[in-house]
C-alpha cells in the first residue's frame, strides 16, 4: 500500500488484508494500545513505551495511522513542545475489534 498526496493505495481489495495493512505490525498495535490505556498522549509519551519504538518508527507510524483517520494531531492538555495525538471515532471503533483478539485485552481497553 502506498501513501502519496492523500490517496491511499491499497494492496489488496480484502477487508482482512485492508486491516493487516492498518494494524499489522507490533508499533501500530502499540500507539492504539497506548491511546486506548491513557487517552491523549504526546510524541515524547509515545517514546517513553516499555517496548522501546524508535523515533524514526514512531513518526512514521503516527504519520501512517494519522493518514487513515485512526488517530489525530491535537493539541497537548498540558505546557509541552510536542505533539499530542487521540484516537478518532475510527480508532476507537477498533476496541471490540481488538477486545475480540485478545480477550485478556479487556482490562486495557
Amino acid at each position: 500500500m502506498n501513501s502519496d498526496a492523500g490517496y491511499l493505495e491499497w494492496r489488496s481489495v480484502c477487508p482482512i488484508a485492508s486491516g493487516l495493512d492498518v494494524l499489522g505490525d507490533k508499533w501500530s498495535l502499540v500507539i492504539v494500545r497506548d491511546l486506548f490505556e491513557h487517552g491523549t498522549r504526546t510524541y515524547s509519551e509515545f517514546g517513553e513505551s516499555p517496548e522501546g519504538i524508535s523515533t524514526n518508527i514512531l513518526a512514521a507510524r503516527l504519520k501512517w495511522l494519522s493518514s487513515i483517520g485512526i488517530i489525530e494531531h491535537v493539541e497537548p492538555d498540558r505546557a509541552s513542545r510536542n505533539n499530542a495525538y487521540q484516537l478518532t471515532s475510527s480508532g476507537l471503533a477498533l476496541r471490540p475489534v481488538l477486545k475480540e483478539m485478545h480477550p485478556e485485552i479487556v482490562n486495557i481497553l
